[in-house]
Parts: C-alpha cells; structure tokens; sequence
C-alpha cells in the first residue's frame, strides 16, 4: 500500500485553543487581530484547519508584528506538510523576537529540511540545542536532525548518476501506478494501480524486448469491496505474496496473503496467518529467492519504533515467530518497503531514521562475513531527497531499479520509472537458470521435482516443482559459489547438472530443455555432481548430495540394478587412464554400500579413455569425457 509516513512531528501550540482574549497578554494591542487569533484557536480545538489557516492570516493582516500569530500559523502550516509558508512565518518571528520561544529554531529546522534548506536548517537547529532544560526527546530529534543536514549538504555536493525514465503508456495511466516487481528474467511486471481509491494489481509482459500494454491481474485476486498491493512476486513468477486490508478472514487493518499461478489465472489467494499476521498492521511483504524468508513490516509489539522491518523463516510446521530485524535496520522511527535481492545479501528500504535528505529515503545493507546486516548506505542524491522515497525493487541481474514518483511530470499522479543502478549500491552479480522439463520420448512437459544445491555447505537454495502445464521452472543463482541441480520424477531417471559460478563476472542466464528417461534398461545418467582430485580417486565433499540422490533414487526403485561407470578423457597413459577409472567407478560402488544399497544391484566398471562424448581437443570438451555415469542394466 501507498501508505506515506512523515517524520516525526512535534505539535508545539503556543496557546490551549478556547482560552479568550483576556486571559493572555500578547505582543499585539489590536483587538481586530486578538479576535481573530482567539477564533483561530477554536477552529483549531474542532480540528478545522483551513478555517484556522484564513483566521491566522486576518489577524496577521491586522497587525504584520503580531508574533503568536505568526507561531500559531507557522505550526498549524507544519502540520499540514505546508512546509514552505511555514518557514517564512518562522522567520519573521526570529526577525521580530530571536528569543521568542526556543521551541521555533527545532520547528523552523524540521521545515526547512523538507524544503530542502539544510545550510540554514543546520543553524537553526544548533541553535536550539545552545538553550538549556530541552527534554531529552527533543534534543534526541534535533540531533538526528544536525545528522540529516550535514549528510544531505554531503550528498548534493557528491551527487550519483540517476536518469529516471517513465515506463510509458504501456504502464502508466492518469491514475495511480505503484509498487512495481519484476520476475526474475523480467518477462512479466506485476504493480498496484489505484483507481477511485481502490488498490488493484495490473501486470505486464514483455516481448520483443518491449513492456507490453497492463491488464488486470486476476478477479481470484483482485476485488472491488477490498484493497490489494504492496506486492512480492517469487522470482519463477509462481507466488505472489500481497497485503490485502480489512478482508473478513484478516487477524488485523492489514495482513499478507499468498496466491499460486494455475495456468494463465491464479488460485484463491490465502492468508498466511498467524503467528505472521496479527491484529495489528502487516504489510509489505518480500520473498527470498529460495522462497523460505519472508520479510515485511508490522507495527507489532517488541519493535524498535512506529513501523519496522521483520522476517519470518517457513519451516515443516508453517512460517515461524517472525524475529525484529534489529538495531542493524530498525530505527526509533519509521521503517518500510523492504526489498531482498535474490543474492540473499543485500537488502534494500526506506526509512526515515537512518540520516537522510528528509522525509523518507532509500537505503542498501549488505550481509557481512558475520552473518549480521551492516549499517545501511544511503543511495544519495539525486535518487533521495527531501520528499518520500519508498518502493524500490531491482531486477534480477541487479543494473536496473523500479520506483513511482509523482514528482516528475508523468502521465498523472505516481508514474513508475525505471534508472540504472549505480555501481556503488548494486547487488552481487546474479543469474538464473530457466528450464523447461521433458518426456524424452513424447516431449510432453511434466511436473516434477526441482532442486538445486549450494555443493559446499550441502544445502538447498531452490526446491520446487516445474509446472504442471508447461514443465517450466526458474530459479536464481548467485554468482561465487558451485550449484548441483537434481530434477526428479516417479518413474523416470532423475537429471544432474552442475553450474559452477565461481569467478563468473557476466550475467549470461541459463536456458536448458532437460529431457527425463523412462527407468528402462540401457537408459543412463551422466552424474555432473561426483568430483575428485586431478588423477584422484577420492570423493570431495562437495560430491555428497548427489551421492545422496543416487541412495535415494536406488532405495525408492528397489528392484532396479545399475552399473557404475567411470570415464577419463585422453590425457596422459591410457593404462593409468584406465586404473583411475576403475577406481574412480568403485569409490561411488563402495558409497553406495555404505549406504546400505545391496551389493548384488550394484556393478561398477570403468572404461579409461574410451566412450568419449565430445572429441578430446578443448579443455571443455575434456572436462566432458571426465565423467561418471550409472546405467540401468536390469529392473
């Protein structure tokens, strides 16, 4: 949801709205402006500012020394975002009388930073900090104040490259365009439009490079009695986490849903429930890449101020007791629209208690080597300024950014823009692996069980299944580490692959076609994921998970029998080459009787240089013919 929270504000009202003239001595004598002055309060003590606004002026127009008035119309402006007039009544109150009321220099400061005034703000607010007995509370906010001024006098005058471009027709309309997510090959755009106040998603598709014209989303999802928005797509474009307020199954004002794709439409979307949502106000949800953190923002009991950012794990029993994510991101002020990038590293929000240009601004934290999140940089200006910031995504390969602005001449009210990314603050290079999963025989598509594994700590980073329909699938992968990718289907051979993105600089996406073998005899399976030692016969480490799913494969097909095979390729004495691949086909025999696989399934060989797959002239080719294979010989 669009929902704008401005900096903290202190209301100081020089005067209890109701008292009469008689009962205050002011640095006025007119009776013309006195009553005036005492009207206004009353319209401020029933809330009617406009009214209490014109008051002030007459009474100002009545005597142009007339301090209180000029107080009184300042705060009343101040309150309602009228940040400018409000900075001029300021000061003419200084001019009349520096020592009016200490309260003006800490009021004077907070307007003139959301007009963009630090140099004089900073003064101001200085100032304010010379006078004695300031409450603790006050003096805390004029501190971090002085911290806003003198980081935006540093970020105007070391500006980052920021050339927003509208994201045109296709998108934008005279209404409200917001809250923009991208899949991760930035096929399809899922945003929130906002028409008659009603909050719906749209989405786009791109081909031929070009976004294509928005429809609506989905009537599963979309209705016209509630609000849905404040989106988070998974990267494969399978689920959409939303927050949808004030719905009849809802535990509070606001909580978050999950909708699953079914074909071209979507299924009911569902709350996700406690202990996640409460009574209170969870919204803005954003999804890991592996799709088991959810992060959001609530304004729940235990946070560090108004609004903060928290996350929840998904675990065999549900989504856990979200945890605060700390003093590392939360501040004693507002903090919203959180966005993780699929590098699981690097993590973007707004906020309006880190030192910023005013307002809300946006900021980047990076995963440290300690798991702890770092203190967050701010983007710099011209990206932040003294407005609202809030709702950045990124796409995926992390050069491009996604906002909504209504402050750059658009098509009518928040436009969505797209700008490339400083180098300074993107994320780790990423790409994705997008496949689409086959009978070999019948080329039909099939469902079935993807998982990709990070080989060195031995953990998943992606499970999931291809869809139904289509066979397709998509998953993320962060540059720097060796990925082993298992697709498996009841009744088929299970595919490996491997993708090592170690010292990978480019961003080069990975579309395979992975065609399934019926369990036939004859059928094999080169196992991508088995690694030794050049001219070595021991297992690494990082061979176990798909030796696991061998185990596995072996122990859900118990009547099944394979041979073990290993290969060489040409390089170096073809009796050694023949040894080394014995030995190599009986390290994997001997695991699997570790583990309990009969002895009388199993049969290992291997077959030195012979049976290459690709001719042995380019290391790549060679790396090939270095393999090891099972083959179904009985079942």
């Amino acid at each position: 949801m669009m929902q704008k929270l401005y900096p903290f504000l202190l209301i100081f009202l020089l005067f209890a709205a109701g008292a009469t003239a008689q009962d205050r001595r002011y640095t006025t004598n007119n009776t013309e402006a006195i009553k005036n002055f005492a009207l206004a309060n009353q319209s401020i003590d029933e809330h009617m500012y406009d009214e209490a606004i014109a008051l002030l002026q007459k009474a100002i127009d009545a005597d142009g020394k007339f301090i209180e008035a000029h107080a009184q119309l300042g705060d009343v402006m101040r309150m309602r975002r009228m940040y400018k007039p409000a900075v001029e009544h300021f000061q003419k109150i200084i001019a009349l009388d520096p020592e009016f009321n200490k309260g003006i220099y800490l009021k004077i400061g907070e307007c003139e930073i959301a007009t963009s005034m630090y140099e004089p703000a900073l003064h101001h607010l200085e100032k304010y900090l010379t006078y004695q007995n300031n409450t603790p509370q006050n003096a805390a906010y004029a501190q971090k104040l002085i911290a806003d001024c003198k980081f935006s006098i540093y970020a105007i005058a070391h500006p980052v490259p920021f050339q927003p471009i509208n994201m045109g027709p296709e998108i934008n309309t005279a209404d409200d365009e917001y809250l923009p997510v991208a899949t991760a090959d930035e096929s399809t755009l899922i945003f929130t439009r906002k028409i008659n106040s009603n909050e719906d998603f749209y989405k786009s598709n791109k081909a031929d490079n070009k976004w294509q014209k928005a429809t609506y989303l989905s009537d599963v999802i979309n209705t016209p009695m509630y609000n849905e928005g404040a989106q988070s797509i998974s990267q494969d474009g399978k689920y959409l986490f939303f927050t949808g307020c004030n719905r009849p199954d809802g535990l509070g004002r606001c909580d978050i849903y999950i909708a699953q794709k079914r074909g071209d439409d979507w299924a009911k979307p569902f709350s996700i429930g406690a202990p996640l949502n409460t009574n209170g106000w969870e919204a803005q949800p954003s999804i890991s890449a592996d799709g088991r953190t959810l992060y959001f923002v609530s304004n729940r009991k235990g946070g560090y101020g108004g609004y903060d950012i928290w996350k929840s794990h998904l675990t065999d029993k549900g989504w856990s007791e979200p945890e605060n994510m700390g003093p590392e991101i939360n501040t004693a002020y507002d903090e919203q629209s959180p966005f993780i990038h699929p590098d699981d590293s690097t993590f973007y929000f707004c906020s309006s208690g880190w030192p910023g240009l005013g307002a809300k601004d946006l900021f980047v934290s990076r995963l440290g080597k300690d798991g702890k999140w770092q203190k967050p940089e701010n983007l710099g200006y011209p990206i932040n300024s003294a407005g609202d910031e809030n709702g950045l995504t990124l796409t995926a390969n992390g050069s491009y950014a996604f906002f909504a602005s209504n402050a750059l001449k658009g098509y009518g009210g928040f436009d969505i823009y797209t700008f490339e990314l400083p180098e300074s603050i993107r994320p780790k290079v990423v790409t994705y692996v997008k496949g689409t999963v086959q009978d070999k025989k019948t080329k039909a598509p099939l469902e079935a069980a993807v998982e990709i594994i990070d080989l060195q700590k031995n953990v998943p980073v992606y499970q999931d299944y291809s869809s139904e329909d289509a066979g397709e699938f998509l998953a993320t992968l962060p540059t720097g580490k060796n990925y082993g990718l298992n697709i498996s289907r009841e009744g088929y051979l299970f595919y490996s692959d491997n993708f090592s993105l170690i010292g990978l600089k480019d961003k080069k996406a990975f579309n395979i076609t992975v065609l399934l073998s019926p369990i036939e005899v004859g059928n094999k399976v080169i196992l991508k994921n088995i690694f030794f030692d050049t001219n070595k016969f021991d297992l690494k480490p990082e061979s176990k998970a798909e030796l696991q799913k061998l185990v596995d494969f072996m122990e859900v097909n118990p009547t099944i029998k394979i041979e073990v095979s290993g290969f060489t390729d040409n390089v170096g004495n073809k009796e050694a080459n023949q040894v080394l691949s014995e030995k190599r086909a009986n390290a994997v025999y001997q695991y699997l009787i570790a583990a309990k696989i009969q002895a009388e399934r199993l049969v290992y060989k291997g077959y030195g240089e012979g049976q290459p797959i690709a001719p042995n002239t380019t290391d790549e080719n060679r790396a090939l013919n270095r393999r090891t294979e099972f083959m179904i010989i009985a079942k």
